[in-house]
């Protein structure tokens, strides 16, 4: 299949699997929901319509999308100490489960927050042509502002890099400038980069499924919020070090995004 690529970056990003309540946890890899709900997004529905079938093929949009990521740089843990409602007068502050406002005493809600901090990944959106190239339209003129798994999280630019292309997973082995975290070494000629699978990979046929994540949305509306479970493997790839953009590396970025422009 043809295949769009994108680059997710930003100082800060969040990809919840259980998040709920005092406790959000972040996976260390953007979850199939999490991309989903990008495009969603973008495309201008909202969290109830997101996932409304077409009314031609009577399908989710996004069913048939298949997502390839490369590992750049996975970054670090950061817990955010976060709280909410205290310091305001009593009947404008937090509500409790039955309606009520909570007493001033207890009007200061804390919860921890995790994020990626500095991560990089750069992806392959694999599917049916019309959409793909749909895709590319919304991302690049949003009718809501993109994020990567919470709002204050924005991605830095260029988050689209182009597509449709005719073998989108080969660009991300041979072509895409790599935003490592360090320098590899003058004399390495490759470089180990993880890269994540939602099938089994055709060249490591027998690697076993890394994880499962449950992480396919069903229903994005925020009162009944579903998702299903898939399989996901894991590899090394070992990509040439030339790839390597040295920070910033934007003009690498645009080097590479400009090549095929008449």
């Amino acid at each position: 299949m043809n295949g769009i690529l994108l680059r997710l970056a930003a100082p800060l990003m969040s990809f919840g699997e259980h998040a709920a309540f005092h406790y959000r946890d972040t996976l260390p890899f953007p979850t199939r929901s999490a991309l989903i709900g990008l495009f969603a997004a973008a495309d201008g529905r909202s969290r109830e319509e997101a996932l409304t079938p077409d009314p031609g093929t009577r399908t989710i949009p996004y069913t048939d999308l298949e997502f390839t990521v490369r590992i750049d740089r996975p970054g670090q843990r950061h817990t955010d100490f976060h709280t909410a409602g205290g310091g305001r007068p009593h009947k404008q502050g937090l509500r409790t489960s039955n309606g009520s406002y909570r007493a001033q005493t207890k009007s200061t809600l804390i919860s921890r927050r995790v994020y990626l901090a500095d991560a990089v990944f750069t992806l392959a959106v694999q599917g049916p042509d019309p959409l793909l190239n749909h895709l590319i339209q919304r991302l690049e003129q949003p009718a809501f502002s993109p994020y990567l798994g919470r709002r204050a999280c924005i991605p830095d630019e260029p988050l689209v890099l182009g597509g449709p292309h005719p073998d989108p997973v080969g660009e991300l082995r041979h072509h895409i400038p790599l935003s490592l975290a360090a320098p590899p070494p003058p004399e390495q000629a490759t470089v180990p980069v993880d890269f994540l699978w939602e099938r089994q990979p055709k060249h490591v046929p027998a690697a076993p499924a890394h994880r499962e994540v449950a992480d396919v949305p069903a229903d994005f509306t925020p009162t009944r919020r579903l998702h299903h479970t898939r399989r996901i493997w894991r590899t090394t790839e070992h990509l040439p070090a030339t790839l390597y953009a040295a920070r910033p590396p934007i003009e690498a970025l645009t080097a590479y995004i400009q090549q095929d422009t008449p």
